[in-house]
């Protein structure tokens, strides 16, 4: 590739697409967590820049949760009577103060937006494919296919510490096959645990195969080292070439790291960009990996001490989820994170508190692949897919409600059975809260209708909010302390605000499903759950999932305070920026 091709998607045609998609959202997102509030003129809904002088006008459809649906074609921008053209970078200055953009995160706020983008410009050159058929696509394709990213977060594809050639290798949309980077770590600087009946030796020939294993071990033989000493650790590409190879010079110098070169395997970048789906091999386990590059919101390191505890966490939980009938009975699984490795730089954490990045920069673990529980007939599409709208505006879950046949309220009754009922039992039965968002769930699907729904992403997104819960000693560090009024938060914001918001509006604007027939229908699944466990009927009081509204807690508002650490992870509820309330679409039914 030539220095002038890496950037052949930056035309002006397609930079004026993106910079009015992305204007779109941030009006939507922006006017729905109160940053901004339209007036309405006439037809038309207008909002002033902070010295008021700069006008945005946009047509709308406002939907239940004070969801904005802008039309992105009606958006034009107007400054002393001259219409002038869009440009994202401008509006967030000429917004700063109502977004409340300090000084200091204003720049690299910018530089997340411009990373996004261009991102968009990439994905406006790939071919068009139309949602009927992406439903019939595998599940790689469908990961891959997805182009809008977070559905809530406006600056969702920051990547910042990517340069472009780096983009076009390991971003997930360009679907480019990544071979992993493998490190000897020496036994006294690095652990490795496994869940139940899981061997090291044995599970790293089961990964790699014996050549593979034998040339790595040949390597450090080579070199007069002992294999026995060392524990092997995969890498990002990135992360060895941007980090490891400077930041760890010390450790690579004395031996206690090294590297071994690239595995055989191919692997695919995930939504997450940095967690892979082995390609060579589908049956073989997802690997995570650190990745030090800033995505919204947060540094995407993975912690070596954090680690140690997640294949423990993850049995305990597939062991709750095996012993209890109501989960059991929605065909709910996890994907578990069956082992993990991590390496300890020692003079970076007498320098650091256990929350700093340096701290995160070399660990790995090893999730199960979906791919072996497949019955006949059965595929897989991540839940992000759900949202997913193609060239024309039509949408993944309604060309998945048309392949099914299914009356689209049925259609969802079954999807709701299989994700939002585990949820609501696993929150009042055991006071457990996941992440549920749509890259955090695999869907499995047959012809088109969901069966069953897996979660992800076990040992860092789930908590136990119940502070008296008898929790194993390996499992404590889940136990988290949430005020009584926000523990109803996790279901609220995770679920209606960020995930069926979008899907309802997304519903209703195809002629699909009108929104009032999606919200009766979850609010009959929730009733038709509480109906089956009489048992609880004190905590469904305690905790209204009928209640008349609830807080609006805002995600682009931690981004736009701090877009390098969103939350304090000491104290995720304290760090919420809630304002004011939203109706709560299913009160009364």
């Amino acid at each position: 590739m030539s220095l002038a091709d890496a950037v052949a998607h930056l035309s002006p045609e397609r930079w004026e697409q993106a910079n009015r998609l992305l204007i779109r959202k941030a009006l939507a997102e922006f006017a729905h967590e109160r940053l901004i509030t339209p007036e309405q003129d006439g037809d038309e809904y207008v909002v002033r820049s902070d010295d008021g002088l700069t006008r945005y006008h946009f047509t709308a459809t406002r939907r239940a949760l004070d969801h904005w649906q802008v039309d992105a074609g009606s958006i034009t921008r107007h400054r002393d009577g001259t219409e002038l053209p869009l440009a994202a970078l401008d509006f967030f200055i000429e917004l700063k103060q109502a977004l409340g953009l300090s000084d200091e995160i204003l720049p690299v706020y910018l530089e997340e937006i411009s990373s996004t983008l261009s991102g968009i410009c990439y994905k406006l050159t790939k071919p068009q494919v139309p949602v009927a058929e992406l439903a019939k696509s595998g599940f790689q394709d469908i990961e891959t296919g997805m182009t809008e990213g977070h559905p809530c977060f406006v600056a969702n594809n920051g990547r910042l510490g990517f340069g472009i050639h780096e983009y076009l290798s390991y971003a997930p949309e360009t679907a480019s096959p990544v071979r992993l980077v493998w490190l000897a770590a020496h036994r006294s600087r690095a652990a490795f645990t496994a869940g139940i009946g899981i061997e090291y030796e044995s599970f790293l020939r089961d990964e790699l195969g014996d050549v593979t294993l034998n040339r790595f071990r040949d390597t450090l033989s080579d070199q007069g080292l002992d294999p026995a000493d060392y524990l092997l650790i995969p890498v990002h590409p990135w992360q060895w070439w941007n980090k490891l190879t400077v930041t760890f010079a010390a450790e690579v110098a004395r031996g206690y790291l090294v590297c071994l070169g690239e595995g055989d395997d191919e692997y695919l970048a995930q939504q997450s960009i940095r967690t892979f789906f082995n390609r060579s091999h589908s049956e073989k386990h997802y690997v995570k990996t650190a990745l030090s590059v800033i995505n919204m919101g947060f540094m995407r390191g993975l912690s070596a001490a954090y680690m140690e505890a997640t294949p423990a966490i993850n049995d305990w939980l597939a062991q709750l989820i095996e012993g209890d009938p109501v989960l059991k009975s929605t065909g709910l699984s996890i994907i578990r994170e069956r082992a993990a490795v991590g390496y300890r730089h020692l003079e970076y954490e007498k320098a650091t508190d256990r929350y700093s990045p340096y701290r995160k920069m070399l660990a790995a673990l090893w999730r199960e692949s979906p791919v072996p529980s497949l019955q006949e007939g059965e595929s897989l599409a991540t839940m992000a897919s759900l949202l997913h709208l193609d060239h024309e505006g039509a949408s993944f879950a309604g060309a998945l409600i048309e392949q099914s046949g299914l009356a689209p309220q049925e259609w969802l009754r079954r999807y709701l059975r299989a994700y939002f009922t585990p949820l609501l039992h696993s929150f009042y039965a055991y006071d457990l809260v996941f992440m549920p968002h749509g890259e955090n769930v695999i869907l499995v699907l047959k012809d088109g209708a969901v069966q069953r729904a897996i979660y992800k992403d076990i040992a860092e997104e789930i908590a136990v909010m119940d502070r008296d819960a008898v929790l194993p000693p390996t499992v404590e560090r889940l136990r988290v302390d949430v005020p009584e009024d926000k523990k109803l938060l996790s279901v609220f914001t995770d679920v209606f605000d960020c995930f069926f918001r979008f899907l309802a509006a997304n519903l209703a604007t195809e002629g699909i499903l009108e929104e009032d027939d999606f919200w009766g229908t979850v609010a009959d699944v929730t009733r038709e759950y509480q109906a089956s466990m009489p048992e609880l009927a004190d905590k469904f009081r305690q905790y209204d999932m009928f209640a008349p509204e609830f807080a609006l807690s805002c995600l682009n508002r931690l981004q736009l305070r701090n877009n390098e650490q969103m939350v304090d992870l000491a104290d995720p509820s304290g760090a919420l920026q809630l304002v004011g309330n939203l109706k709560n679409p299913i009160a009364g039914r």
